[in-house]
């Protein structure tokens, strides 16, 4: 059965980075969009980046400029570079593929596949 499956997520401290990835599993090649979408606690899910099936990147503007999504094609693994990380990154991270190829940007409501999860926590 195709899943995806996350791994990376961990304790940092403020300013550091991490790096997430997620293995499409099961499926043949990525062929379809895919993002990362995160879950703070007590909060709604929200998207932050997604990549499409051409390589170009789109990402909310609280992570703009610190977080990278990239793909390896032949690995059929998806990945998330968090730099810079502040306290409010804090969540729950699932990656997520969308079969929509019209939805451009990370959208929590527009998934057709999730990840487990895999938790971030940034201290002070």
């Amino acid at each position: 059965q195709a899943q995806l499956v996350e791994s990376g997520g961990g304790s940092v401290q403020a300013g550091g980075s991490l790096r997430l990835s997620c293995a499409a599993v099961g499926f043949t090649k990525i062929t379809f969009n895919m993002a990362w979408v995160r879950q703070a606690p007590g909060k709604e899910r929200e998207g932050v980046a997604l990549i499409d099936t051409q390589g170009v990147a789109t990402y909310k503007d609280f992570v703009q400029g610190r977080f990278t999504i990239f793909k390896n094609n032949s690995a059929n693994t998806l990945h998330l570079q968090m730099n810079s990380l502040k306290p409010e990154d804090t969540a729950m991270y699932y990656c997520a593929a969308t079969w929509n190829s019209q939805i451009r940007c990370a959208n929590e409501n527009f998934v057709d596949a999730w990840g487990q999860g895999t938790l971030v926590n940034v201290s002070d």
